[in-house]
């Protein structure tokens, strides 16, 4: 007998409906919401509860996956009785599987718009040492006024273009490849909430990848930033992005492109651990005491998440950040022809010897008021750039 306290679902799997007894959301569930069978660990579709189809037709066995007939078209009984079944091609169409990449995108060229300033304030602090030896390091409002001072308001979004080709490219492929290996993982574990070692292993791979593709961006970016800062004479007067690219290749060979790459990997992998698996993490934590639905999270709860994220994305990331900025920056010595690191782990000694260990930090208020407002300009951007997609493409 039908129970009227039960709600039939649809099974794609096995192209047959099923009785599932209600919890405290899932009464509350609308028809034709998605949702995982934990036990069985099957996708589904609510259809309505069983009390309301006992007196309609059985549904029509050729409603199944692939089915291509549209519910519009079905008669109106049809449509009450019969499950809306996903089809393959329409849980992964191109829209739904370009998302998270376009969406993540769009926000992270937004936000790079918005801390440009404060990125490039945070490249001069850590390129002064190298250029003016034995000079004390100026503060963070000093290096930005000096800036406007002597080159005037334009000075501060020098290499912006540079910027937004990385985030195009870079920010756009570590946001979206971290939400994707997410989900996957999220998928395989019937729909429950990863750990955080899930979150970060989703995060480490995600900007493994980035950064192979992202580097000559990230190249152009560090040297048209730190341009204006050396001699007239010994500036490398790059127009835009993809003037830097060019001469780069042609001058130095296509292998300079990729200078700094293993501190940029590190980096990259420390970055999106810190910014979007520790945001994640402290993002569910929050929600345990806000008590906010996790489909749709409170400003609060946001705004704290992306915080912590851009603290430890800070933290974590800052040393290979500043070992990456040396050796992308570096030129050889006029009289000797020789480059002042042989590599990585060459010029992490030197600046820890002649520096001290802490200057592997160096920047770092300039640095975490850069990825703080980043992180939340992106996360909070991010969702409403999801919104707008999904309304656009019907999702």
């Amino acid at each position: 007998p039908r129970s009227p306290c039960r709600l039939r679902a649809f099974d794609p799997s096995g192209g047959q409906t099923v009785c599932h007894k209600p919890t405290p959301t899932s009464v509350e569930t609308r028809i034709g919401d998605p949702f995982v069978d934990g036990s069985a660990g099957r996708k589904a579709l609510y259809v309505r509860p069983h009390c309301a189809l006992k007196n309609l037709q059985p549904m029509d066995r050729r409603l199944s996956v692939g089915a291509t007939t549209p519910i519009q078209s079905m008669p109106l009984a049809m449509r009450a009785a019969s499950p809306v079944a996903l089809s393959p091609k329409e849980s992964s169409s191109p829209a739904k599987v370009a998302m998270p990449f376009v969406t993540s995108g769009i926000a992270a060229c937004f936000a790079s718009c918005c801390i440009h300033p404060i990125d490039l304030a945070k490249v001069r602090l850590q390129l002064f040492a190298l250029q003016n030896p034995g000079v004390p390091k100026p503060s963070f409002p000093a290096i930005i006024g000096g800036m406007v001072k002597k080159d005037g308001i334009k000075s501060i979004y020098a290499g912006l273009s540079a910027s937004l080709m990385r985030q195009a490219i870079y920010g756009t492929a570590r946001m979206g490849l971290h939400r994707t290996f997410s989900d996957m993982l999220q998928e395989r574990n019937g729909g429950k909430q990863i750990g955080f070692a899930e979150k970060a292993l989703a995060g480490l791979t995600g900007g493994a990848l980035a950064v192979m593709v992202g580097t000559p961006f990230d190249v152009a970016l560090v040297r048209m930033q730190g341009d204006t800062m050396k001699p007239v004479a010994e500036r490398r007067g790059y127009t835009h992005v993809f003037n830097a690219l060019s001469r780069i290749s042609s001058e130095e060979g296509f292998g300079a492109l990729y200078k700094g790459l293993a501190p940029n990997i590190l980096r990259g992998m420390s970055m999106n651990v810190g910014m979007m698996a520790c945001s994640d993490q402290a993002k569910e934590m929050m929600l345990t005491v806000t008590g906010d639905d996790p489909k749709a999270p409170g400003l609060t709860t946001r705004i704290g998440a992306a915080c912590a994220g851009g603290f430890f994305a800070a933290f974590l990331s800052l040393p290979f950040d500043m070992l990456k900025s040396r050796l992308q920056d570096m030129k050889p010595d006029p009289k000797t022809g020789r480059m002042p690191f042989k590599g990585l782990s060459d010029c992490a000694m030197q600046i820890v010897s002649k520096e001290g260990p802490v200057a592997l930090w160096t920047g770092f208020g300039a640095y975490y008021a850069r990825c703080a407002p980043h992180a939340m300009v992106i996360l909070l951007t991010v969702d409403e750039v999801k919104r707008v997609y999904s309304k656009f493409f019907n999702l």
